[in-house]
């Protein structure tokens, strides 16, 4: 057995690396960069960003959430992609015209990405649209099913790009109303009422989804621990009963 590695993501203040970011990055537990709209001016200034960081560490993974509609951190000249659920609302006009939205949103979204020097987008959401008001249009659709459905499609644009995907927020996230940067947020669920949420993960698993990265709600009554630090979420549930291998991002 291969002994499980964790590495930290840091963010940036600016266009630029201060000299504090520069020692940052020369640290070996230190694996990479999140950047957000503050980091990016056009694709000549991120192009010079994205060099400082590979001088200090070529394997540095640089990172960043291109989701489209309300989460979309690089502007022009990239494409403004819409929100995911207008996928799902045209998926329940014309199924096969939402399938082929999502691959191609996907495939457009990481080529945008990977012409940037962008590594990985956190994409696709997999969450089911519920009461949530920090999911919201950015949840493909109400009905598991369907995110699944779309989201492997989306998954497959990434992949057919060159990307790999990033399912996140795992159990889900789409049925706590809170927003999770901003207060604590419990989702009260017994896990049979839970566990449809995770279709979509399942689905994407079994279509070589590479990472997932973790939700920070608390479900007490499957474990104490929010998810992202919950041994039972993410080595019982996530590891042994759904077979994920991959990176998981918390």
């Amino acid at each position: 057995m291969v002994a499980a590695v964790s590495y930290l993501l840091i963010g940036l203040g600016g266009q630029s690396l201060s000299a504090r970011e520069r020692d940052w990055l020369g640290w070996p537990q230190v694996g990479g960069v999140v950047l957000f709209g503050r980091n990016f001016v056009d694709p000549v200034q991120l192009g010079m960003l994205i060099a400082q960081i590979r001088e200090i560490d070529p394997e540095a993974l640089v990172c960043v959430d291109q989701e489209g509609g309300p989460v979309q951190r690089f502007g022009a000249p990239c494409t403004p992609l819409p929100p995911l659920a207008a996928i799902g609302r045209l998926y329940d006009r014309d199924p096969s015209a939402g399938q082929t939205a999502a691959h191609e949103h996907g495939a457009l979204m990481a080529t945008e990405m990977l012409a940037l020097g962008v590594d990985s987008s956190f994409a696709p959401v997999l969450d089911v649209n519920g009461v949530s008001e920090v999911i919201g249009e950015r949840a493909l659709h109400r009905d598991p099913e369907v995110v699944a459905a779309l989201g492997c499609c989306y998954i497959a644009g990434m992949r057919e790009a060159g990307m790999a995907a990033v399912g996140k927020h795992f159990p889900g996230h789409g049925s706590v109303r809170e927003d999770t940067h901003l207060e604590a947020a419990v989702d009260g669920r017994r896990w049979d009422e839970i566990e449809g949420d995770l279709r979509p993960f399942v689905a994407a698993i079994d279509h070589g989804l590479a990472a997932v990265m973790m939700a920070h709600v608390r479900y007490p009554r499957v474990c104490a621990r929010p998810a992202g630090y919950s041994k039972i979420w993410i080595g019982e549930v996530l590891r042994a009963r759904l077979g994920f291998a991959g990176v998981v991002i918390s």
